[in-house]
């Protein structure tokens, strides 16, 4: 039997082993595991992150063009080795290549935005402040900073985090996740070959010994996470426990309000992608429906059993596929458990999709869109993100009612209506208590010059994700005050508070 390939981590700029375990690598679509990943111990991130503090000295120092160059680099890199990108990303994740595209472009976004550095880190200048009195800030960086990205997003979510980072000046130590590590290695060898020093960034592959390593080290100075609320919960007062910066993107349960004068054919087209996309497995995915009055319910759900019919479930390489698998066998048997709980709590399941079979992928972790009508507030399927292909409809009588039930879940990470109605559309996007708003948009996720965050258990810490708040993030303020009197002037003590009257 022949020894799977062993995936490694990248420390100083060379790929290096570490650490005692490892674990199987799987393709979702086939079941088989075809590599092993080595998990780092303690003392591979601590020279992970030696590495990244020996390297800020000189990377503070360079001029923040010659850093955005490099950024500009990898943006053409990252376009040149697009396919092979997307393949590792789709062998390991499972997502057909059409997502695996889109995954990578939004990627791209986001080097392409940390490429604008030298303007996003002018700071601002006050002249006369006060007699011969200058002040000015300045956006310094804060040293070693690290990001513990999912398992969904195994390209784009790396490049939320490390790009805008290095360009402000820091170094940087990437923990993806083991269960797809492929794709963000490669993004870190290709960051090499666009001329990022080495050392500058760093990829550990492990598992929660490698988080608590990142946690309590005193060199790293800021933490960046994306994954479940449990686990966020715990980066973020770790983190924080240990003087850390922290910014923790928690879980999601996304609201779709459909109003009676909504085009419906068009608001299913967009439900469909919005919920069966990627298996689900994002969490900006719209797993509920809630539908303004029974007819609209209707019409939801009828237009939602016809598309449904329609849709191919297959491997990911086949681009005639609309849904690959789900990430892992464990995940499979937790989606197809939620399922069971919604039918043993009294919804009515209207698709099933439990005991799909893809001919020639027995094996595989797959399972068809399923839909379920008279969702209510209470059940499993309502309250705990599912992370798979399940949506439900919620029937209510007014957008109020709707409106209320959106603000009363304890997620809050994104939401849309459709509709329209200009006046129903502002008052739901100024009172429904949620972090990221669409109208007639399902997946309202921001552009790369703008933020990603939720508000409520989606997201701990004041800064939202990539965009400007990016730049806080990866930066503390210095503001500096200078005087330089005339020559030959003295003056005499001033015991009172200073002002500039």
């Amino acid at each position: 039997m022949n020894e799977l390939p062993l995936i490694q981590h990248l420390i100083d700029g060379q790929l290096v082993a570490g650490g005692t375990r490892s674990v199987d690598v799987f393709n979702p679509a086939t079941g088989q595991a075809e590599k092993r990943v080595l998990l780092a111990d303690k003392h591979t991130v601590e020279q992970a992150i030696a590495s990244a503090h020996a390297a800020y000295p000189a990377w503070r120092a360079t001029p923040p063009l010659k850093r955005a160059r490099v950024m500009s680099k990898l943006k053409t890199l990252l376009e040149d080795n697009a396919e092979r990108l997307c393949a590792l990303l789709t062998a390991e994740h499972g997502k057909v290549l059409s997502d695996s595209m889109g995954e990578l472009q939004r990627g791209i976004e986001n080097v392409e935005y940390a490429s604008y550095a030298p303007e996003l880190l002018k700071g601002e200048h006050s002249k006369n402040v006060g007699p011969s009195m200058d002040s000015w800030s300045e956006f310094q960086p804060l040293g070693v900073t690290a990001g513990i990205t999912p398992f969904n997003f195994p390209v784009m979510v790396p490049l939320w985090m490390w790009p805008m980072a290095i360009a402000c000046g820091n170094t940087f130590v990437l923990k993806p996740s083991e269960r797809d590590p492929s794709s963000a290695l490669l993004v870190a060898e290709l960051a090499l070959q666009a001329g990022l020093p080495p050392g500058v960034l760093n990829v550990v592959n492990g598992d929660k010994e490698a988080v608590d390593a990142l946690l309590t080290d005193k060199r790293v100075q800021a933490i960046s996470f994306v994954g479940s609320t449990p686990i966020a919960e715990y980066i973020y007062a770790t983190g924080c426990a240990h003087g850390k910066r922290v910014q923790a993107l928690g879980g999601a349960k996304n609201h779709a309000v459909v109003m009676p004068d909504a085009d419906i054919a068009n608001a299913v087209n967009a439900l469909m992608g919005a919920a069966y996309g990627s298996c689900g497995e994002r969490c900006m995915a719209i797993p509920l429906v809630v539908a303004v009055g029974d007819a609209t319910a209707d019409a939801v759900l009828a237009g939602l059993k016809a598309e449904i019919a329609k849709m191919k479930v297959g491997p990911g390489t086949d681009s005639a596929n609309d849904m690959g698998p789900l990430v892992t066998k464990a995940h499979l048997d937790k989606v197809k458990g939620f399922v069971d709980q919604g039918v043993q709590e009294g919804a009515t399941l209207v698709v099933d999709g439990r005991n799909v079979q893809v001919a020639g992928h027995e094996s595989g972790y797959f399972m068809g869109a399923c839909l379920f009508d008279h969702v209510k507030p209470g059940m499993k399927i309502y309250q705990e993100e599912i992370f798979g292909p399940v949506l439900g409809v919620v029937r209510v009588k007014t957008l109020q009612e709707g409106m209320d039930l959106i603000n009363a879940h304890e997620y809050g990470n994104g939401t849309c209506i459709f509709t329209r109605d200009g006046e129903a559309a502002r008052y739901f996007s100024d009172h429904i208590l949620v972090g990221m708003v669409g109208v007639n948009v399902p997946l309202p996720v921001p552009v790369a010059y703008h933020s990603f965050g939720g508000w409520k258990r989606s997201l701990f810490g004041d800064l939202s994700a990539y965009g400007p708040d990016a730049v806080r993030f990866y930066t503390k303020r210095k503001t500096i005050t200078q005087r330089w009197p005339s020559a030959g002037v003295r003056e005499g003590a001033v015991f009172s508070f200073p002002t500039n009257r």
